[in-house]
């Protein structure tokens, strides 16, 4: 009986370690359509999204412009954002490709440069975020997921921490026009 107990509870927590590990960018590696970054991200797009708090009430809406193109090998995305109270926010990320799905990134209120990964339909990107905060800015981790759900529509997931507590949460759908 006790071999049995012992066995129960070596399960139990075999299932939460399982439970707890974080999805992977090559979970995703065969789903289609393929995410090209250079085809998506060309030209004009739309994004329409909502900020959460960390109880998961909207606080906020938004509508973006991006304008996006490719130049020598960098990819400029033009971001302007409208959120509901009239505040405008821009944000111009860079990318440079490092290797086959690898990507640099970088933007003007992000700090230092992050990884960017695509597989399959998918975008993962982790980044540290200065926001503008109580007349002041604060420093916000921000885990990016997008799937590329058709040729022209995007979702996208973010998740922010702040001391390894999440913060908050956005999610927009961005089309490309």
């Amino acid at each position: 009986m006790r071999i049995l107990t012992v066995l129960i509870i070596a399960l139990f927590a075999m299932s939460l370690v399982s439970g707890c590990s974080s999805v992977s960018i090559n979970d995703y590696k065969d789903n289609k359509p393929a995410m090209v970054l250079e085809t998506f991200f060309d030209g004009r797009l739309n994004a329409h999204g909502i900020v959460k708090n960390r109880s998961g009430k909207v606080i906020r809406y938004f509508n973006a412009s991006i304008i996006a193109s490719w130049s020598d090998g960098v990819g400029t995305l033009d971001e302007t954002f409208v959120f509901n109270d009239g505040e405008e926010q821009t944000r111009v990320w860079k990318l440079v490709k490092d290797a086959p799905g690898r990507y640099t990134a970088s933007a003007n209120d992000v700090v230092g440069s992050s990884t960017l990964n695509v597989a399959g339909n998918s975008i993962f990107l982790d980044y540290v975020l200065r926001i503008p905060y109580d007349g002041d800015t604060l420093d916000v981790v921000v885990e990016d997921i997008m799937y590329l759900v058709s040729e022209r529509m995007l979702i996208n997931e973010s998740i922010m921490k702040k001391w390894g507590f999440e913060v908050g949460k956005i999610t927009l759908a961005i089309e490309k026009l």
